[in-house]
Order: structure tokens, then sequence, then C-alpha cells
């Protein structure tokens, strides 16, 4: 059963000096409390980047493109309290995001080519490159793909005899705790891109990356159907918010 964390954010007792009061704008140029603060925000990203930046304010970059003239920090707070944090903000299903105040059709686009954006550098530092060396990189690029996710998701990464990777394919969405995987499909696949290895991937929405019974069931016969056509199955991570669980290191395989 998943229990995402709720984000409540304590009231500021003052506004920051540099946050534009919300209202509605007339027509025209940009008022200059505006575009002073969001001249401010973009000169301390570009000086000092996104690390020292609170979720609020990077979030506030990506939506001054999608809402080029109204304070947008009231409704970036919203985001934040409505999903945690803001890589649940990206990874949120369009319609949830839809049901916060303020959000439009614009703002689920910018937010959605920005998760797009961070998943395809992740995925472009671990495909068709070996594994073994890339392990980190492998973990990074799973944690950015799946650790937000609001329903489970279950991935396969097919591996050559060199254990490079060759393809990574998302083979089923589910629910808040239960995804359906076929081990047919998932090994028939395997045969089709003449792959000789697989690491199998799936999401744990409650943040916990404990295996359940069914994890561990479904695991197995993954592995049954594998090895009769001379597939190895190599490991099931399983991605939680924080960390993740590896069959391989805790002894399931």
């Amino acid at each position: 059963m998943s229990h995402d964390p709720a984000f409540r954010e304590a009231p500021l007792p003052l506004l920051p000096l540099d946050e534009a009061v919300p209202q509605a704008l007339p027509p025209g140029r940009l008022p200059s409390y505006i575009a002073d603060h969001r001249k401010r925000l973009r000169a301390r990203f570009m000086e000092g980047g996104a690390t020292a930046m609170p979720d609020y304010e990077l979030l506030e970059l990506v939506l001054f493109r999608a809402i080029p003239r109204q304070d947008v920090k009231p409704l970036a707070r919203r985001l934040l309290e409505a999903f945690g944090d803001f890589n649940r903000v990206l990874s949120a299903p369009p319609t949830r995001l839809q049901q916060v105040t303020g959000v439009g059709e614009a703002v689920v686009q910018e937010l959605k080519i920005v998760e797009a954006a961070a998943q395809r550098l992740a995925r472009a530092r671990v495909i068709n490159r070996p594994v073994i060396s890339s392990w980190a990189a492998l973990l990074d690029y799973c944690h950015t793909a799946m650790a937000h996710g609001e329903v489970e998701q279950f991935r396969v990464l097919y591996l050559d005899r060199k254990n490079t990777l060759i393809a990574d394919e998302a083979q089923a969405r589910g629910t808040v705790d239960h995804v359906p995987v076929y081990p047919r499909e998932v090994v028939k696949r395997a045969l089709e891109l003449n792959a000789s290895a697989l690491i199998l991937v799936h999401n744990h929405p409650s943040g916990d990356p404990t295996p359940s019974e069914a994890d561990i069931i479904m695991t197995a016969r993954i592995q049954a159907a594998a090895e009769t056509l001379g597939v190895t199955l190599h490991d099931h991570l399983i991605i939680g918010k924080e960390r993740e669980l590896s069959f391989r290191s805790e002894g399931y395989l």
C-alpha cells in the first residue's frame, strides 16, 4: 500500500523582499517588480547553479516560460504542497497537475519537457555502455526515471554478451502497489533483441524498496523462463524514493 509523503510548509511571516505580490496584470509591459525578481532569480541560477536553490525557486524558473506575465511563486508553492518536492512535481501525471489551481496546458507542457530532458540526459550516460563500469550512472538513471512515480512501473534492461546495455524498455504500468508482468513477454523480447542478459527494474511509489511476496515470485518466474532460453537474469532492482534494493545483493537471486 502506498504512503506518499505529504509536504506541508509552515506559512512564512513575511514575504521575501524580491517576491512579487500576486495580482492580475494589465496588458502591455511586464511590471518592473516582477521583471526584476525574475532577473535576479535567473542571475543567481547562472552564477551558482541549481544546487543552492530551494525547490520553489527552481520551479519558478521552469514556470517563467509557461506563465510570462504574473508572479509564479504562489503557484510553485501550491505545486510543492500538492506533490511534495520538485521531482514529484515534474513526474506527476498531467491530470493530477491540472487539478492544482493555476495549472493549465502550458504549465503541464513545460514541466513534462523538463522531465523528459532529465530522463534523456540520464539515459544517455548508460545506454550502449557496459553496465559494470557505469553502475552508478545506471542507478542514477533508474532513480531519475522511476523514483517519483505515483504508480508502479516495470522496466527491463537488455544487455548483450559484453554486458553492454542495448535496450531499456518500459513493459507495464500498474497501480500504487501492483504492476502486471508477463515473464513470457519479457523473455520473448530478449530473443528479439538478441540479448544475453536482463536487469529488471521497478519502482515502489510508497518509497520503501522492500520486495513484496509477489515481487519475489514474479522474479523467480522470469528467471526460470530466461534460463530455459539461455538468457541470464543479472538482477532485479526495486527503486524507492531515497534508495534502491538489489535482489542480487540481498540474496534473492
